[in-house]
């Protein structure tokens, strides 16, 4: 069976994107979770623990990008549907590049992987890129939330 794919509308239909009231404050407070969490995979990497390191750089994305939803009035039930909605309105609106929900699709698959797989083992090149590139997704991140007043 063929696994379900969403767009933003999907997400929006399916529940897993819904309408919440704007917050600035709930925007700060996930850009705060972001650097904490960053805070965390700069520690587990100098740890040596790789795959947490690379969990945390992903989290640090992930509560970056939030911000933005919690800021425009959104509420998200999935990890997928946050990259769809930075598609549907900052990339095609050209507020922001592409390449960033490249790299947070990734990141999330990665998270998965680190999550689910029996397998999988991050190694100290992919905690350093995944750390590095967190560092500049929320970077991003901040610089949009700038624009708009927070």
């Amino acid at each position: 069976m063929a696994k379900k794919q969403f767009d933003f509308e999907s997400c929006i239909k399916e529940g897993l994107l819904r309408l919440i009231p704007p917050s600035k404050e709930k925007a700060e407070g996930s850009i705060k979770a972001s650097l904490k969490w960053l805070e965390e995979a700069e520690k587990d990497l100098i740890s040596e623990a790789f795959n947490s390191s690379v969990l945390s750089s992903y989290l640090a994305m992930f509560h970056s990008a939030r911000a933005l939803l919690f800021f425009d009035g959104y509420r998200e039930k999935s990890h997928f549907c946050i990259a769809r909605y930075l598609e549907e309105k900052y990339v095609k609106k050209k507020l922001l590049e592409n390449k960033w929900i490249e790299l947070l699709d990734h990141y999330r698959e990665l998270r998965h992987d680190d999550q689910y797989s029996i397998s999988f083992f991050a190694t100290k090149d992919e905690a350093e890129n995944a750390l590095k590139t967190a560092k500049e997704f929320i970077e991003r991140m901040r610089m949009l939330l700038h624009e708009k007043g927070v």
